[in-house]
């Protein structure tokens, strides 16, 4: 088996990283900045900026469609000794947020601790490889460093992402490194009390993800709560740039996909129209109905509209239809609850039944493709 790095051609990767993605950016913005930066950062908070919502003029392409002021305020805060708390919806960007702004703060976003039940501290801060701990002891070259102990040392942002999906102990084991800034390794400590204590180096911080539909599941504690600034991620408001989102995300993956038809545009509008109003609980025109539980993202909505293209294309070798939108539909809607798929299916004789258009008509005429689905 062949193991694929970084090293890897882009074209090989599914999904490279920010850094590898938008590398010419990155070098670029660096050769030109000379605003100030703080100390361990590879941009300054101006050129951080440009690189995430971008600068047509400087060439740099705009990567997270959402509110400029979030950003310099997330910016800000990593300068500090604060970490930084992303909260919101699920499919809000957050983890992409937390990527660009790793990517332009550090130079590298993998640096990446995915919050789960089954998270352990090891997985945080540090292991051993236990062949050389039996052969040698505890030293340096046993030492497996985790995330943490990798971005304290090395000064980058770590990622925390799902935080509130860890047990409440994985939790709290980041309170004395976002607080001491060190981790302590009693295993090499010796007689030396320092030399198992490894310091954060300037541009170490941390910036966690937490989606509101898991509060409750692993509340944090008041102590760590303290110890980060929160800033929202909503949902986007206008239904024209979420369109354009989704037609350029789709049309990205695609391509990654082997698909050479470009996604029809009208297609994508009934698709995004149809997930803004079941996310919503309102039509276009203001008409008050059914909201699903299910998560109706714009996250959902591109990959929704990759299935779509994937269908038509190795299907019948041409963009997928709105006939394909509902086939694609029924495993977005049905992921929470069973009633969802009832909701949708009313949405698309009550709601899809009345629009006019070629595209709306032709997804009305296929809503007989959800009983298949359900059944």
């Amino acid at each position: 088996m062949d193991i694929v790095t970084t090293t890897a051609p882009d074209e090989e990767l599914q999904r490279p990283p920010a850094e590898i993605r938008y590398a010419a950016e990155l070098a670029a913005l660096r050769e030109a900045d000379d605003a100030p930066r703080p100390p361990g950062w590879f941009l300054s908070p101006r050129a951080a900026r440009r690189f995430i919502v971008g600068d047509p003029a400087a060439g740099v392409s705009r990567k997270f469609v959402g509110d400029a002021s979030l950003v310099d305020r997330a910016l800000v805060t990593l300068a500090t000794n604060r970490g930084l708390m992303l909260v919101g919806e699920p499919g809000t960007a957050k983890s992409l947020l937390s990527e660009l702004i790793a990517a332009a703060v550090s130079g590298v976003s993998t640096l990446t601790i995915q919050g789960g039940a089954a998270t352990t501290e090891d997985q945080i801060k540090y292991s051993w490889n236990y062949a050389l701990l039996v052969s040698e002891g505890p030293s340096p070259r046993s030492l497996v460093p985790a995330p943490m102990l990798r971005g304290m040392s090395e000064g980058r942002i770590v990622r925390f992402e799902e935080i509130t999906r860890c047990p409440l102990e994985v939790q709290d084991s980041l309170l004395s490194l976002l607080s001491e800034r060190v981790v302590a390794i009693p295993e090499l400590g010796g007689e030396d009390a320092r030399a198992g204590m490894v310091f954060a180096r300037q541009g170490f911080n941390v910036i966690a993800t937490a989606n509101t539909r898991d509060r409750g599941v692993n509340e944090m504690s008041a102590a760590l709560k303290r110890r980060f600034n929160f800033e929202t991620v909503f949902p986007i408001a206008d239904a024209r740039i979420e369109l354009d989102l989704v037609e350029a995300e789709a049309t990205a993956l695609l391509r990654r996909s082997g698909v050479e038809a470009a996604p029809d545009r009208d297609v994508l509008e009934v698709l995004v129209t149809t997930f803004r109003e079941l996310r919503d609980g309102t039509t276009a025109d203001g008409a008050v109905m059914d909201r699903l539980t299910s998560v109706m993202s714009t996250a959902e909505a591109v990959s929704v509209a990759h299935a779509v293209g994937l269908r038509g294309w190795f299907q019948r070798g041409e963009p997928g239809s709105a006939a394909d939108v509902v086939a694609c539909l029924a495993g977005t809607a049905a992921k929470d609850s069973p009633e969802d798929l009832a909701r949708l299916r009313r949405y698309l004789e009550q709601r899809v039944g009345r629009r006019s258009g070629a595209q709306w008509r032709a997804m009305h005429a296929a809503r007989h493709l959800l009983a298949g689905a359900e059944a």
